[in-house]
């Protein structure tokens, strides 16, 4: 079995909006009741699938899920249109795509069974996001179905959970067996900390992980105070490296402890909180990045515009490019519509290591099946869409059918 990296992209849906849903996330609060791009914005995501996979990347995708969700509101006592708007609009969320929070992943090295584990996330922290699971336990079960698979359901909501968006795995190369480390919150100020420790180890449990591979590292109160809802917007890792600011974590030396003592050649880049702050991080999501190894070799960056225009930030790429560091390489892409609304390229992908040929092939891309979903957008996607249009009944028909555009050129209809 050829072990790969596959980056799993979440189409950007046609219902993208700005409804300022997500307390804690300063781009989607400052941005809310702005008039969004559906159309670019998923564009913008498709121009970045392209981009990995002429760095010679496998790529996948994840597909938009049903919007508005009437089933949701029906157990609600309620209906799209008569609905309250404020929750109307977390019917209408179009957060899915931001597929790092779609679930976690243990790839078969690292398991007691040889099996990929996937566990969909409860996303229960946010009113928006907590009815996503279905949807998207139902395409993991599709896509991951095969015997090299286990696809766990959500960990009980008691726990939130919000996916590999806080969690990082490091190993000597992606198919040999890994460190799993899982990014807990404690408390974050006036925002709420959305990964519980409790849901963590349960996942941890439930991949069948060594025990003595796995660590629960607290991510800093700091952190999550300046805008880091997630811990991959102040870290990222890849095979042997850890990116990460200095402020990332609660206790980072007794983290960096444990990875040099498990990881073979551990290699830690960091950030100084004194030549980058957290906000400028957070502005710019220097750490929402795809850290990346392509055939060549050469580790490699995948950063957002934002980085490229904030001056302390980039100040600092330029210093670790010059210095012959552990990243080689930085490649910029136009994720502007999904940065406005809090998520990078790193938000946009789930992880998955696998063998490409065991995953049904219709959630795999290459640039034919890109062109044909890059039509479909044009052709049916909005161009616009207006906070105060949110609950038309014109445009959540208009939504329904864009979407059902897509799945039938995907040969996926049995998910509509």
């Amino acid at each position: 079995m050829s072990l790969r990296e596959i980056n799993f992209d979440g189409i950007v849906g046609p219902s993208h909006n700005y409804a300022g849903l997500s307390l804690g996330n300063l781009a989607s609060t400052r941005n809310a009741g702005h008039v969004s791009e559906p159309r670019a914005a998923a564009l913008q995501g498709i121009d970045k699938m392209r981009a990995n996979l002429a760095l010679g990347l496998a790529q996948g995708i994840l597909l938009p899920h049903p919007r508005p969700n009437r089933p949701w509101l029906a157990e609600l006592g309620t209906t799209f249109e008569q609905a309250d708007p404020v929750l109307a609009a977390n019917a209408m969320s179009a957060s899915a795509m931001w597929a790092a929070n779609a679930a976690t992943v243990s790839p078969a090295p690292d398991t007691a069974d040889g099996k990929c584990h996937l566990t969909v996330a409860n996303l229960k922290t946010m009113p928006h996001r907590s009815h996503e699971w279905p949807a998207t336990l139902s395409q993991l079960k599709i896509a991951f179905g095969g015997n090299g698979f286990a696809v766990h359901g959500p960990v009980p909501p008691a726990f939130g959970d919000e996916g590999a968006a806080n969690h990082m795995r490091l190993a000597a190369s992606h198919g040999e067996p890994g460190v799993e480390v899982f990014v807990y919150g404690l408390g974050g100020g006036a925002f709420p900390a959305r990964q519980h420790v409790e849901a963590s180890r349960a996942i941890a449990r439930l991949h069948q992980l060594n025990p003595d591979r796995a660590i629960f590292a607290q991510q800093s109160e700091e952190a999550i105070a300046a805008g880091a809802f997630h811990n991959d917007v102040v870290a990222v890792a890849n095979e042997r490296v850890l990116f990460a600011h200095e402020q990332a974590f609660a206790d980072r030396d007794g983290l960096l402890a444990q990875l040099e003592a498990k990881v073979a050649n551990f290699e830690y880049v960091e950030v100084p909180a004194a030549e980058v702050t957290l906000a400028d991080a957070v502005r710019s999501y220097l750490f929402n990045a795809q850290l990346v190894t392509p055939p060549d070799g050469e580790p490699t960056l995948i950063l957002p515009n934002e980085a490229r225009e904030t001056a302390s930030v980039w100040s600092w790429i330029e210093r670790h490019l010059a210095s012959n560091g552990p990243i080689r390489r930085v490649e910029i892409v136009d994720v502007r519509e999904s940065m406005a609304n809090g998520g990078g390229p790193a938000c946009l992908r789930l992880r998955v290591v696998a063998d490409p040929t065991i995953v049904d092939p219709r959630f795999l891309a290459d640039d034919a099946k890109l062109d044909r979903i890059g039509a479909v957008i044009r052709r049916e996607w909005p161009e616009q869409v207006h906070h105060d249009d949110l609950q038309q009944t014109a445009l959540g028909a208009d939504v329904k059918r864009a979407r059902t555009a897509l799945f039938d050129v995907l040969d996926l209809a049995q998910l509509i």
